[in-house]
């Protein structure tokens, strides 16, 4: 009975948190779309250039986590079946001073740039421009340290599958953002003192984090002897997971760095409203699977001894997750396609044109890694991630020199060219052999269910088409009620063409 009422438990964690994750970035991206524009028009284009590159810069040291918090996970659900509690908080205090150790080093890396950032930029910036970069870094430095030991209580907080404090506490992040940011922007005050409120706010969240861990969850902290084992073990499981993270840190950042070198703050600015847009894109998809992560890791460790069950099981899942996520990024994809260029020149007004093709490059590139995001936790819970990375590094490395020699040439475009490149060798065609041949997933079974999908497509593309021939959407209320009718006619397709009773199911709220 109790185990019962423990599953029901679960169950409602991972649906009211898949529900507050999409919750969380509809909220996220109707406010980054209203707030995004007005920032940049106090701001102007120049500083907000300046401001985006120097939060990359800075942020590039996240790679310093080394991976560890997937391991965490890991580790956790191997002790959790065993009912190891003793393991469990040594775990804990491992983890703490691993994290503990590694934001003083992000400090102290951090500093260190803070106080060279000629190294980087050369004469990309002005003297001015040079002073309120040190400035921005040298908060944004103490920001990212404090995160590092703050993530082992979120972590540990998801690892209890308790998604619905995770997810509240990051809606009233993203509310209050902008909420004490736009009256500051009006003031007067700019880049400086929108980064002062990030950290503020990202302090009551990391606390907040801290007091659920200690006086909700009860969770204990040990610090005896480490246990060498268990050290090696995880590092040795990380290490292609931080190799990894620092791909993905080098794919997205250096862009803006490059640019920043070789062509001026301006076309950062250009790089940087495609990059706001993507980064809500990534979200539509990538907001469910994180949810699923703890569940996944029970599946291999329950499976782990039945290849043709644990095949079953995770193909299902993959297949599950990826159809939802399909009919996202395909309305997205398509719709931003028809009304991307207005939506652009609508929001944040002239000179941002190329920023238009871009965003198509950066939407066609991922599209695939999107809708198959559960495959890198799947990767990670049969430690066989250590492929994924090798390929990312080989694509980023070409991706860099790409990226280098066609900004250049293109300008912004000519990195996001770059970009396009590496992520559709890697991740779009060798990582799909990688899933059939090694990780137990169907990956003809799934794309067979994404293509009978796809047939839902058809008629709304097919009318747009013929909709451009004959209406101009230069005219914002024109403008939005196209778009309106365009998702009514899309989701009314996929309905009839591609869903499945589950997935009905779902939109209709039935268990």
């Amino acid at each position: 009975m109790l185990d019962k009422l423990k599953n029901n438990i679960s169950k409602n964690q991972l649906k009211y948190g898949a529900f507050l994750s999409y919750a969380q970035m509809a909220i996220g991206i109707v406010i980054g779309l209203l707030y995004t524009p007005y920032m940049i028009l106090m701001l102007g284009k120049n500083e907000y250039g300046l401001y985006s590159t120097v939060s990359s810069t800075i942020h590039m040291l996240i790679i310093l986590n080394f991976g560890l918090n997937a391991g965490y996970i890991r580790y956790f659900a191997k002790y959790k079946v065993n009912k190891d509690n003793e393991s469990i908080s040594k775990l804990n205090g491992l983890y703490l001073i691993i994290f503990l150790l590694i934001g003083f080093i992000a400090l102290v890396c951090g500093l260190t740039l803070s106080f060279n950032l000629d190294f980087i930029f050369s004469n990309g910036l002005t003297i001015e421009e040079y002073d309120i970069a040190r400035v921005l870094a040298i908060l944004t430095t103490f920001n990212l340290a404090i995160s590092f030991p703050a993530s082992v209580f979120s972590t540990i907080i998801s690892a209890h599958e308790k998604f619905v404090i995770l997810k509240l506490l990051a809606m009233i992040k993203t509310s209050l953002t902008p909420a004490i940011m736009l009256p500051i922007l009006y003031l007067g005050y700019k880049s400086i003192a929108m980064v002062s409120v990030t950290v503020i706010l990202s302090l009551f969240v990391d606390i907040s984090y801290f007091l659920y861990c200690i006086k909700i969850l009860k969770v204990k902290f040990s610090f005896s002897k480490i246990d060498k084992t268990i050290l090696k073990s995880l590092f040795a499981y990380t290490f292609f997971i931080a190799l990894n993270g620092i791909m993905v840190q080098l794919g997205w950042n250096t862009d803006k760095c490059v640019l920043a070198r070789f062509k001026g703050t301006a076309a950062v600015a250009v790089y940087s409203v495609s990059f706001s847009l993507y980064m809500f894109f990534q979200h539509l998809s990538t907001s469910i699977s994180g949810v699923f992560t703890p569940r996944i890791h029970s599946i291999v460790n329950q499976y782990k001894d039945n290849e043709n069950e644990l095949r079953n099981h995770l193909t299902d899942l993959f297949i599950k997750i990826g159809r939802i996520q399909f009919f996202i990024v395909a309305l997205a994809i398509s719709g931003f396609y028809f009304f991307g260029q207005q939506f652009i020149k609508f929001w944040v007004g002239d000179g941002y044109e190329v920023s238009y093709y871009i965003m198509l490059l950066f939407m066609f590139a991922t599209a695939t890694p999107l809708i198959q995001n559960l495959g890198i936790e799947i990767q990670r819970a049969l430690n066989k991630h250590q492929f994924r990375s090798i390929v990312y590094l080989i694509a980023q490395i070409g991706h860099l020199i790409l990226s280098i020699i066609l900004c250049q040439k293109y300008d912004a475009i000519g990195c996001a060219l770059g970009n396009f490149i590496a992520l559709l060798i890697g991740p779009c065609l060798i990582i799909n052999i990688f899933y059939h041949k090694k990780c137990f997933i169907n990956i003809f079974a799934f794309w067979k269910n994404i293509f009978k999908m796809s047939l839902g497509l058809v008629f709304p593309v097919a009318l747009m088409l013929y909709a451009n021939s004959l209406i101009t959407f230069d005219k914002i209320l024109v403008f939005i009620c196209g778009i309106i009718i365009y998702i009514l006619v899309y989701s009314v397709s996929m309905w009839f063409c591609s869903l499945n009773s589950y997935e009905k199911g779902l939109v209709l709220m039935k268990k």
